[in-house]
C-alpha cells in the first residue's frame, strides 16, 4: 500500500529509554543493493526474475510500482520477501512523477530502459533532502555510450536510436548511482566498456554478480576498473540480495549504547570493517564468525574521531548513527562529511535531547554527556531518524520521533525488531 508523505508523516515512535538491548537480531536486505537490482530486471528477457530476501520497504514499494507503470508484470509477497518481476513486455519507457519525486532511486531505470528500448524519459528525481546529488555523472555515462540527451521542464530524456556502442568513461568522482547506472547500460551495448574510477561499494558487486548471472560479462566489480563486455540479450534469474550492512551498523551501535549483548545475524564483517575498527576504538567487543557478529559492551562507550568516505572508507550512511552514540560517550570527539554537504541536519534534534554538539562547516564536534532527556523530535531524513531512534533507546523518559517515513524508506521491521531486543518502542498514530 503506497501512502502520501502527509498520511506517513501522522504516524511516530514512542520511545521509553533505558532497556539494554539483548538476544538475537536478523538482518534484511539490502536496501542499496535491491533497489538497483529491481531495476536491473528491466534487462531480463524470456523468463522472469524471481529476487529473495528483499526487504519491505517504502521504497522497495515504489520502485516496483515505477516498474508497473512501465507495463512490467511485478508482484511483492512481503511476508516471503520474494519479488518476482515479469519484464518480458515493456509499454511504456517514461517513469511518471508522482513516483520518481518519492525516491532518488527511480533514476536507476534510465540505464537499462536506454539499454533495452533505445530510449528512456524521466522526471527529474527526489528522495532525502541531504545535498545535491547531482545526476550529471548518469548522464555523462551515457553519452559517452552513444546516448543523445536532452533536458527539459522537470525531465530528462535519453535516446539511443543507433544503439549504445561501448566506450572507455572515467568517472570524476565514484557515485554510486552513476556507477550502477552506466553498468546496466553497458551491459548491453555494443563493444568493450571500460569503466575507471567507478564505486567499490559491495552494492556495486552485487548488482554485478546478478547482471552476470542473467548472461552479461562484468569483470573487476568491486575495484578501481571494471571492463563490460555487451552482451545482445539478457535473461530474467532468480538472485539473493546481500544483507544490509547499514542496518546491521544500526543494531551494532544500538547494542554498544544500550551496553548490551546482541548477535547480529547475517552481518557481513568483511562489508562493516570501518564500522567495526570505530567501535572498538570505542571500547565495543566484537565478536565475528560467518553466520554473523556478536556486539557486547559494559560500560559507557568513548568517543572516537570519524571522516566519512567512499567504500572502503567509513560510511556515510553510518555517520548519524555513530553520532548519537558519540553524544552519550566519555570525552569529545570529530565528525567529518565529506560526502554530502547538507547530513548534519540530525544535530539540531540531537540538541534538543540534551546533546553538547557544534557545527563548524563539514566538521561536527561532539561533546559527550552523561545522559540524554527524552522529548520531541523528527526524522530529517533516514539516517537521520535512525539516530533519534538509537538516541532514544538511551534517553531518560520518553521520546517522540516524528516525519517516521523516512524511517520506512531504510528500515523491515524496526519496531518489530527492536522490540524482541527488549526495547520499549511502540509505533502510533498522532
Amino acid at each position: 500500500m503506497f501512502l502520501g508523505d502527509v498520511e506517513l508523516s501522522m504516524e511516530k515512535l514512542i520511545i521509553n529509554g533505558g532497556h539494554r538491548l539483548e538476544g538475537h537480531v536478523k538482518i534484511s536486505g539490502a536496501k542499496n543493493a535491491v533497489l538497483p537490482i529491481i531495476a536491473a530486471t528491466l534487462l531480463g528477457q524470456d523468463q522472469p526474475s524471481i529476487l529473495d530476501e528483499v526487504p519491505a520497504l517504502e521504497d522497495v514499494h515504489t520502485i516496483t510500482e515505477v516498474l508497473r507503470k512501465l507495463g512490467v508484470k511485478a508482484s511483492f509477497d512481503t511476508a516471503g520477501h520474494q519479488l518476482h518481476v515479469d519484464s518480458t513486455a515493456i509499454d511504456s519507457c517514461e517513469a511518471p512523477y508522482d513516483l520518481v519525486r518519492k525516491m532518488r532511486a527511480s533514476f536507476l531505470i534510465m540505464g537499462p530502459l536506454l539499454a533495452r528500448c533505445g530510449k528512456a524519459k524521466i522526471s527529474l528525481p527526489g528522495g532525502c533532502a541531504i545535498g545535491t546529488r547531482p545526476i550529471d555523472l548518469h548522464l555523462k555515462g551515457f553519452e559517452a555510450l552513444g546516448a543523445d540527451i536532452h533536458i527539459g521542464h522537470g525531465f530528462i530524456e535519453a535516446s539511443a536510436p543507433e544503439g549504445l556502442k561501448g566506450a572507455k568513461i572515467y568517472l570524476d568522482f565514484p557515485s554510486v548511482g552513476a556507477t550502477e547506472n552506466i553498468l546496466m547500460a553497458a551491459s548491453m551495448a555494443e563493444g568493450q566498456t571500460v569503466l575507471e574510477n567507478p564505486a567499490q561499494e559491495p552494492e556495486i558487486v552485487d548488482l554485478a554478480n546478478y547482471l552476470n548471472v542473467m548472461g552479461a560479462k562484468i569483470r573487476g566489480a568491486g575495484t578501481n576498473v571494471i571492463k563490460i563486455e555487451g552482451r545482445p540479450k539478457l535473461t530474467g534469474r532468480a538472485y539473493t540480495i546481500i544483507p544490509d550492512r547499514i542496518e546491521a551498523g544500526t543494531y551494532m551501535v544500538a547494542a554498544a549504547m544500550t551496553q548490551g549483548n546482541v548477535y547480529i545475524e547475517n552481518a557481513i564483517s568483511e562489508h562493516l570493517k570501518p564500522v567495526i575498527a570505530k567501535l572498538k576504538e570505542a571500547g565495543v567487543t566484537i565478536e565475528e564468525d560467518i553466520d554473523g557478529i556478536r556486539v557486547s559492551c559494559s560500560k559507557r562507550t568513548k568517543t572516537v574521531d570519524i571522516k566519512t568516505m567512499p567504500y572502503p572508507g567509513f560510511p556515510t550512511d553510518m555517520q548519524a548513527q555513530f553520532m548519537a552514540m558519540m553524544a552519550v560517550s566519555e570525552g569529545n570527539g570529530l565528525v567529518t562529511e565529506t560526502v554530502f554537504e547538507n547530513r548534519f541536519m540530525h544535530v539540531d534534534e540531537l540538541k534538543r535531547m540534551g546533546a553538547h554538539i557544534r557545527i563548524d562547516g563539514r566538521t561536527s564536534m561532539v561533546e559527550g554527556v552523561e545522559r540524554l532527556t527524552g522529548c520531541q523530535v523528527k526524522a530529517t531524513d533516514l539516517r537521520a531518524g535512525a539516530a533519534m531512534v538509537l538516541a532514544g533507546l538511551v534517553a531518560d523518559g520518553e521520546t517522540q520521533v516524528g516525519y517516521i517515513h523516512h524511517i520506512d524508506r531504510g528500515y523491515d521491521n524496526l519496531v518489530e525488531k527492536l522490540v524482541g531486543l527488549g526495547a520499549d518502542i511502540r509505533r502510533v498514530d498522532q
